[in-house]
């Protein structure tokens, strides 16, 4: 029978739409189970065959639970806000709304066509006013909360506001940006600005003054990890370090539960690491070094205080508020050239950046605590404003980085750990030793040492012991259009939250999406956003009085803020009184399997963890991590096409003729190379762009061979594969098999096309199982022995794959059962009903459609998972290897339930037996049962 699987996609599909077979239940009497991929960016280019990887996975788990009766939640939406929607605005004008609703609109034709089982009616969307209008409500939330360190939890500011009133700072323990002294009559006495300030130094979303990366060529500023080489991964544009008044999220109230949490969900162990690295706690002391000039001190941190009496010098971070203070006049012109310098480079820059050594002197020195000796005081990029204190004491004997800018800037160098190297060469950074040269610590080891000196700082009062963390607060604002908008006023030059009655608050129209003339970001554009207080409205920006109408925020949130709560609303999207009902996020709780990539270990999936464990200490959810089991997908990778062009000319050499000429390497569109060969058609390339209409080409046995190699798999490298051309001609099983089978999920591979076809012959050979020509062939006979061992095999292996993820393993194991059913001429209903039913969590059309055929009105999607018989498995005979005094002989088929008196009568009477022993009798017969049979003559 002809296998039509455009015919049969598209009539399952239709079916899937319009029944909404795949429409989670409110029936909680079910066990649930929540299968969610990590949002998706709709972008303009649409899907290519490595973006479904990741989803295909979870829509196999996820039919696979439905399968077992689970509740599954299923679900899909679109993080809609997005840099590229906005740039394109800036250059063509059209609303980002617009690109956006086209994108998806797209987005959602390819994911259709591949046939996943989400709950479409569940979609959510970060741009739409009726989602962010619950991201603004949990901005607010977290506005109006401090973190209590003596709870150890989030708390409302109103618990904070009474312990002022009633106790001033005294016993406050808190998360805070500085440290404050008040009394009750401090707090009690203060105006509204000043309370307001002081709350602004607890809450945990606040604005401070903020060293950030700003992209001038953007207009806005970027997380770290949207920052490569100094310029902006979006557009390459350069990249500053500069302080601006910025919102924050204060993410490192969080950092030990964080840290403590990994230890509670099945994550990969390298992206656990990475956070783990990236939260960074050390353990050590918080010293004072005296200026001696500045009337101020120096406060540094260090994890190795056993070490101070080798410190030799101070260095500060470039942009430490105290390297204005402590350089000299001699010493400003070359100090401020090198913090323009430093402005060009990130953090992340700058931390990775091990090679290099550069800074300048202050012209100040700071007093040794323990032995008064002068230390100079340096700035240098190797020291970050964001760890520690911003400063460091250098022990250039036991620390690599110290060691090379004592080198080159001829410091003092002083061995204060034992050990035999040359520490004027070379630093030794071991534990593993005793103190030396460092008065009373001489001759402890480290721990010893460690706790010693911690005790003698803290006893002399000039410090403390202290354990510290490499994660900062999160950068909360972008200078952009396409964002939500931040739901605060400013009265007084002080921030206030809009009442929640008045959110959403929506992005206003603009007439351009640039900055204004005066470098107030985009909104600034707009005509009508003002907040009216009395009248509890958005209003004209032009009634700004100051009085009863006040300007709002101009910044939007960053890109990260709709993605780390998304998962929650998905649980009860159309709620328009709460952002999720919660006995709804009871009910749900974690989800059970998420699935992405690896580069979001530091951003999403921190921020999400952080977001979830903040609404769980305000008692809107239960749960303190929000992804129990976290898989991340390897890429399939691209095979790119490459030309050679002659430099300095338009002509093109084939590969294989390539000798000692100069020339240029040349990304291809794989499109253009003939059928699945690396030959190039040379007439499609002169047509391809403007540049190569006249290329001249030099051939090789009149072709012209491209060199390939396999790469990420992008747009940029004109190597992507469109999964609508696959579905069009191998069909969404096909592309869905394929996929699995091309190896482990988390690896990488690399696609090829030519591999599809031994796929699509194995769909066409399932097919036909179930016809006897073009007729249905399905009979009602009791299936021999041998075909339910081929199905109980197969159940059993793919109950064991799919429970540990081993997807590609299942698509080998369907080949093999499918042949060995072929062999037996199988068509017996117990056998195939069943084999589709296995079959189809992968290949979920061509199943239904085999379903149907097999007289079933309903979906094959509600059918229990077959239960695996292991009797099924047990062979009724053992083919005993019979031996002669320890050479076996010949082989003898039994049954495996005879016992040993049984078998070994069977065996004498053997005529081979007979014919061995030659008239002789055994001294001895040696049996083990469905082993072996060893007759000693």
């Amino acid at each position: 029978m002809f296998y039509n699987h455009q015919q049969i996609d598209r009539k399952w599909q239709k079916y899937w739409q319009e029944n909404q077979t795949y429409k989670t239940s409110e029936d909680r009497s079910k066990p649930k189970f929540y299968a969610l991929d990590m949002f998706p960016y709709p972008s303009g280019a649409g899907l290519h065959v490595g973006h479904p990887l990741g989803y295909i996975a979870s829509d196999i788990f996820a039919r696979y639970k439905r399968h077992q009766g689970f509740n599954v939640l299923h679900p899909i939406g679109y993080d809609s806000f997005g840099l590229p929607a906005e740039q394109y605005a800036i250059q063509t004008g059209q609303h980002p709304a617009v690109t956006t609703e086209q994108n998806i609109t797209r987005y959602e034709e390819q994911m259709r066509r591949i046939g996943f089982s989400f709950d479409w009616s569940r979609e959510v969307r970060t741009s739409e006013p009726s989602y962010y209008k619950w991201t603004q409500w949990i901005f607010i939330e977290l506005f109006h909360s401090w973190y209590n360190r003596t709870t150890d939890k989030a708390e409302p500011i109103s618990t904070l506001i009474e312990h002022l009133n009633n106790h001033g700072t005294d016993q406050l323990f808190a998360f805070q940006n500085e440290n404050l002294n008040l009394t009750a009559a401090d707090w009690q006495e203060a105006s509204e600005v000043h309370k307001q300030e002081i709350l602004l130094n607890y809450r945990l979303a606040f604005r401070a003054e903020t060293t950030v990366n700003w992209c001038p060529g953007l207009g806005t500023v970027l997380a770290n990890d949207e920052v490569k080489d100094g310029k902006s991964e979006r557009g390459g544009f350069p990249v500053f370090q500069k302080k601006m008044m910025q919102w924050s999220m204060r993410i490192t109230a969080y950092s030990e539960r964080l840290l403590q949490g990994l230890q509670n969900i099945d994550w990969p162990q390298p992206l656990k690491d990475s956070q783990e690295y990236w939260i960074g706690k050390s353990q050590g002391a918080s010293v004072r070094f005296e200026t001696e000039t500045a009337n101020t001190s120096i406060e540094v941190f260090t994890t190795r205080p056993d070490t101070i009496f080798g410190a030799t010098f101070i260095v500060l971070a470039p942009e430490n508020p105290l390297v204005d203070l402590l350089t000299t006049d001699s010493q400003r012109e070359e100090v401020n050239k090198y913090r323009d310098e430093t402005s060009r480079k990130t953090e992340r820059d700058r931390m990775t950046d091990v090679k290099n050594v550069s800074g300048a002197f202050t012209g100040s020195y700071v007093r040794h605590p323990f032995t008064d000796k002068k230390m100079p005081v340096y700035i240098s990029d190797y020291v970050l404003m964001g760890y520690g204190t911003g400063a460091v004491m250098a022990v250039p004997a036991h620390d690599e980085r110290d060691h090379r800018f004592a080198r080159k800037f001829d410091l003092e160098i002083i061995n204060v750990i034992d050990n035999s190297l040359d520490i004027q060469i070379e630093s030794y950074d071991s534990k593993d030793s005793v103190c030396v040269n460092s008065e009373f610590l001489n001759g402890l080891t480290y721990e010893l040492a460690k706790i010693k000196i911690i005790d003698e700082i803290e006893n002399r009062g000039i410090g403390h012991g202290k354990i510290n963390f490499r994660q900062r607060d999160a950068i909360f604002s972008r200078q952009r259009y396409w964002g939500e908008p931040v739901p605060v006023y400013y009265k007084d030059g002080m921030p206030y939250t809009l009442p929640t009655s008045a959110l959403p608050l929506e992005l206003p129209e603009v007439e351009k999406y640039l900055p204004t003339e005066d470098g107030d970001p985009p909104l600034g554009n707009a005509r009508t956003f003002a907040w009216d207080e009395v009248h509890q409205e958005v209003v004209a920006t032009d009634r700004i009085d100051g009085n009863t109408v006040f300007p709002l925020e101009l910044s939007t949130m960053p890109g990260w803020a709709g993605s780390s709560w998304y998962f929650l609303r998905y649980m009860d999207p159309a709620n328009e009184n709460v952002f999720a009902d919660k006995e709804a996020t009871d009910y749900w709780g974690q989800v059970d399997l998420y699935i992405g990539g690896s580069e979001h270990a530091t951003g999403h999936l921190l921020y999400a963890r952080f977001w979830n464990m903040f609404l769980k200490d305000r008692g809107y959810v239960s749960h303190e991590e929000p992804f129990r089991k976290l898989i991340n997908q390897g890429m399939i990778l691209g095979m790119s096409a490459f030309v050679y062009r002659i430099a300095g000319t338009n002509r093109f050499i084939s590969k294989n003729l390539i000798t000692d000429q100069e020339i240029q390497r040349i990304h291809v569109d794989v499109s253009l190379l003939k059928g699945a060969t690396d030959e190039l058609d040379v007439e499609a390339f002169r047509n391809w762009r403007p540049e190569f209409a006249d290329a001249e080409f030099i051939l090789e046995d009149g072709k012209y061979i491209t060199e390939r190699e396999v790469e990420k798999m992008s747009k940029s490298k004109y190597n992507v594969v469109n999964p609508d051309e696959i579905c069009d001609e191998y069909g969404a099983d096909c592309l869905r098999l394929y996929e699995m089978f091309l190896g482990p999920l988390e690896q990488s591979k690399p696609w090829n096309t030519q591999g599809l076809t031994g796929v699509y012959g194995f769909l066409k050979k399932f097919y036909n199982l179930y016809y006897n020509g073009d007729e249905v062939y399905v009979s009602d006979d009791e299936p021999t022995k041998e075909e339910y061992k081929v199905l109980h095999t197969l159940i059993k292996k793919v109950i064991y794959d799919l429970d540990n993820f081993s997807f590609n393993t299942s698509v080998s194991s369907f080949m093999i059962a499918v042949n060995e059913l072929q062999k037996l001429k199988c068509s017996k209903r117990k056998i195939l009903e069943p084999l589709a039913v296995v079959i189809s969590p992968y290949a979920p059309h061509i199943c239904e459609e085999l379903w149907s055929i097999m007289g079933h009105s309903s979906s094959i999607e509600t059918v229990a998972f077959p239960e695996l018989n292991e009797e099924y498995l047990t062979e009724a005979n053992f083919d005993y290897p019979v031996s002669f005094n320890g050479k076996m002989r010949f082989k003898i088929s039994l049954g495996t339930d005879l016992d040993t008196d049984q078998i070994e009568a069977l065996v004498m009477k053997d005529e081979r037996t007979i014919q061995q022993l030659g008239g002789n009798l055994p001294r001895k017969v040696i049996i083990v049962r469905n082993k072996i049979v060893n007759i000693v003559v």
